[in-house]
C-alpha cells in the first residue's frame, strides 16, 4: 500500500471513528475468505461495515476522536465493524461470533464510552432502534385507542339493544 493509499485509509477510518454510533473491534484470526465476506454482507445489511487494517494506521485515525481510548484493542489480526444505528453492528458481530469461535470480539465504543466484550455482548441484547420506536408509538396509540373505545361504546350497546328487540320482534311475528 502506496502513501497516499495509507493517507486516505486513515482520513477515512479517522471519519467512521468520529461520527460512527458504534464500533466493535474483533480478532478474525482464523476466518476463511469465505467467512469474512459472509461476516460483512450481514454487517452490510443491517446498515454498517467492516473494514480490517493495520493495527498501526487504526490507531493513528483514532487520534482526536471520543473513540480514542480503545486504541489498546489493535493488537493481532483485528477488524472493525461500525454503524450508525448504535445496536446494529454490536448486535451481527456478537451474532456472528456465537456462530463462528474464530471471531472473537475483543470490544469497542460508543460514542465516549469504552465498551469491554460484555458491554458489547449486553448492547447487542438491546432492541434496535426501530423496535423501540415501534413500542413507544404503542404506548403513545394505546390511551387513544382506549378513549375511541370507550366512547364508541354506548352507541354500540344502544345498537345491539335496538337489534335484539327487532329480532325478537320478528321471532314473535
Amino acid at each position: 500500500m502506496d502513501r497516499a493509499a495509507k493517507q486516505e485509509l486513515v482520513t477515512t477510518l479517522h471519519d467512521v471513528f468520529k461520527d460512527t454510533g458504534v464500533i466493535v473491534v474483533a480478532h478474525y484470526a482464523g476466518m476463511t475468505v469465505a467467512q469474512m465476506t459472509d461476516f460483512r454482507q450481514r454487517i452490510k445489511e443491517a446498515g454498517g461495515s467492516v473494514k480490517v487494517a493495520k493495527n498501526r494506521l487504526a490507531m493513528l485515525a483514532l487520534k482526536d476522536t471520543d473513540s480514542a481510548p480503545i486504541a489498546n484493542l489493535f493488537k493481532g489480526p483485528t477488524c472493525v465493524a461500525y454503524s450508525k444505528d448504535p445496536i446494529a453492528a454490536a448486535r451481527i458481530a456478537v451474532k456472528y461470533s456465537r456462530e463462528n469461535e474464530k471471531l472473537v470480539i475483543l470490544g469497542g465504543a460508543m460514542g465516549k464510552t469504552v465498551l469491554d466484550p460484555n458491554s458489547v455482548k449486553a448492547l447487542a441484547d438491546l432492541p434496535s432502534l426501530d423496535e423501540l420506536r415501534a413500542k413507544l408509538l404503542g404506548l403513545l396509540m394505546a390511551p387513544a385507542e382506549k378513549l375511541v373505545r370507550t366512547i364508541n361504546e354506548p352507541a354500540a350497546q344502544l345498537v345491539r339493544v335496538m337489534q335484539a328487540r327487532v329480532d325478537k320482534e320478528e321471532k314473535a311475528a
